[in-house]
């Protein structure tokens, strides 16, 4: 997991991070095959990671205030 707190991305290696808030979680889905990630419409593992970032830092921001 990432920093403790109250929001954390949990990295699975299961094609998604998880951003975990108090009361519910949020899936960003990779997939760092090419062709995979065309066809269904997903980012690779780093953007995905950046993205989870970016969306737990907002949601850390607004819970500290």
């Amino acid at each position: 997991m990432a920093d403790g707190g109250p929001v954390r991305i949990g990295i699975p290696d299961r094609g998604s991070f998880e951003v975990k808030l108090p009361d519910r979680s949020f899936y960003f889905y990779w997939d760092d095959n090419a062709d995979r990630r065309s066809v269904r419409g997903v980012d690779g593992s780093h953007q995905a990671l950046e993205k989870a970032k970016a969306f737990a830092r907002v949601h850390r921001e607004r819970l500290n205030g």
